[in-house]
């Protein structure tokens, strides 16, 4: 299942990069360099719609540059808020750091030395990161395809350890519902790591995250210290969210 998964992902993304230097391509032609059926590429066609990746037209599709444009708008701007969370670090630092993308992206650009980082976050095994970190995992039940650590096992060892700080992704983050995610099995392991951290807890939220909610709360906003997001978050959430006591810190572009 999960290898014939893998050839459709993988198939729709080289739709995708035949789009980018053919803007307008026929169904029929797709169907003959994938050697399928047209049934086939319309339902790939249909998926990569739904994503916003491009806009279909009667037998065929061209390429959605603008999503393009936005997608690459928010990639910067991840960057950026892993640059500054990076920033934030300390020699000898101690940090959580959960299964979100964006926060395991940090261990990239800490530039300071004797850096100990715990993650349930598989995804460090195939990182390049500088020599001064090193990495504890906290073990656990592995869950695709973020390759997340959960379960008791890691809950087990993720509460009898306390580190400086926290660098905690989520899925949303609203004045209501807290910091949110759309994982259950992760909420434990982010309490802990939010609660056991002894100075500081940093959530990172790009501004497509802010003011929204997910399933399921992982932390009240009265337990958040420190929320870094970018300068196109809206700023009647950011207002409530101060007024709670989050400290709230923005990238620009142009920054780092």
């Amino acid at each position: 299942m999960k290898r014939e998964r893998a050839y459709v992902d993988n198939r729709r993304n080289k739709i995708l990069e035949i789009m980018k230097t053919n803007p307008k391509v026929r169904v029929d032609e797709l169907a003959k360099i994938f050697d399928v059926s047209l049934i086939t590429i319309r339902r790939d066609l249909q998926f990569l719609e739904d994503k916003k990746l491009l806009i279909r037209f009667y037998g065929g599709a061209t390429y959605n540059k603008a999503e393009e444009t936005k997608e690459d708008e928010l990639d910067m701007y991840k960057t950026l808020i892993a640059k500054y969370a990076a920033s934030l670090v300390e020699d000898g630092d101690s940090l959580f750091i959960n299964t979100s993308k964006n926060a395991l992206e940090i261990l990239k650009y800490i530039t300071c030395k004797n850096v100990t980082v715990i993650t349930n976050n598989g995804k460090v095994l195939n990182m390049d990161y500088p020599e001064d970190i090193s990495v504890i995992l906290t073990g656990g039940e592995i869950r695709h395809p973020k390759d997340a650590m959960i379960g008791d096992f890691a809950i087990r060892n993720v509460q009898n350890i306390f580190p400086k700080k926290a660098f905690i992704g989520c899925s949303g983050i609203s004045p209501v519902s807290g910091m949110t995610t759309e994982i259950a099995g992760e909420v434990k392991v982010n309490e802990l790591m939010i609660k056991n951290a002894t100075k500081d807890v940093y959530i990172l939220a790009d501004h497509t995250k802010i003011g929204k909610n997910s399933s399921f709360t992982s932390a009240s906003i009265k337990e958040i210290n420190h929320l870094i997001t970018d300068e196109k978050a809206p700023v009647e959430v950011l207002n409530e969210l101060k007024n709670l006591g989050v400290k709230i810190h923005q990238v620009h572009k142009g920054d780092f």
